[in-house]
């Protein structure tokens, strides 16, 4: 079962989730979004905590007001860290997570521990938690239909894009090319193109053509 928060923190809404247990992180970190941030408590035993972010926003430019929700909901769902003042939190983008076949269930390191940053969390703050408690879904997921589903949507999300920029880019040709030919119509009626005069006769060169 994945449990599932609505975080007002930002407009649109945010979801956050996290499994129900140590065998339901091991499914979320397989089948975790490209767009999805893991968060848990730094050293010690917590929840895996996941914030699907909103189209638009990057890992490293989280509103604060959002990673606070994420950071309190992580150390309300830690045993001993909930009982903890002055925590470290950490968070990472979900493709960051690295799992070896030797590794306990639920647990992960980092591809690139670079790509790790931390929040500090003061102590619990319960008006934040109560608020994001309210609003827990628990549901049973099917990973594998749901990535299928995923991404169908993002390649014919892709098709849509490229197509929209094949169109643009005819009817880019297509301006230009009518701009073209009406500099060339303008230009075989512009000096440049016109016969010239004959030169002008001299008297003397008029009175000759008549003798």
């Amino acid at each position: 079962m994945v449990l599932f928060f609505t975080s007002t923190a930002v407009d649109p809404p945010a979801t956050i989730y996290m499994g129900k247990d140590k065998f339901e992180n091991e499914d979320l970190i397989k089948y975790a979004w490209p767009q999805d941030v893991w968060f848990h408590v730094d050293k010690l035993s917590s929840a895996h905590v996941y914030l699907r972010m909103p189209e638009g926003m990057t890992w490293d430019a989280i509103p604060e007001a959002l990673l606070v929700d994420c950071a309190q909901l992580v150390k309300a769902n830690s045993i001993e860290g909930n009982k903890k003042d002055n925590l470290t939190i950490i968070y990472t983008p979900a493709d960051n997570l690295k799992k070896t076949g030797d590794m306990a269930v639920g647990q992960v390191s980092f591809h690139n521990d670079k790509r790790v940053k931390r929040v500090h969390v003061p102590k619990r703050e319960n008006v934040i938690v109560n608020r994001l408690n309210k609003t827990k879904v628990e549901r049973e997921v099917d990973h594998e239909q749901e990535r299928i589903e995923r991404v169908k949507k993002e390649n014919a999300a892709k098709r849509a894009a490229a197509a929209a920029k094949k169109k643009a880019d005819a009817e880019l040709a297509r301006a230009r090319e009518a701009e073209k030919a009406a500099r060339s119509y303008d230009n075989l009626f512009s000096g440049e193109y016109e016969e010239a005069e004959p030169p002008k006769q001299s008297v003397q060169e008029m009175m000759d053509d008549f003798m």
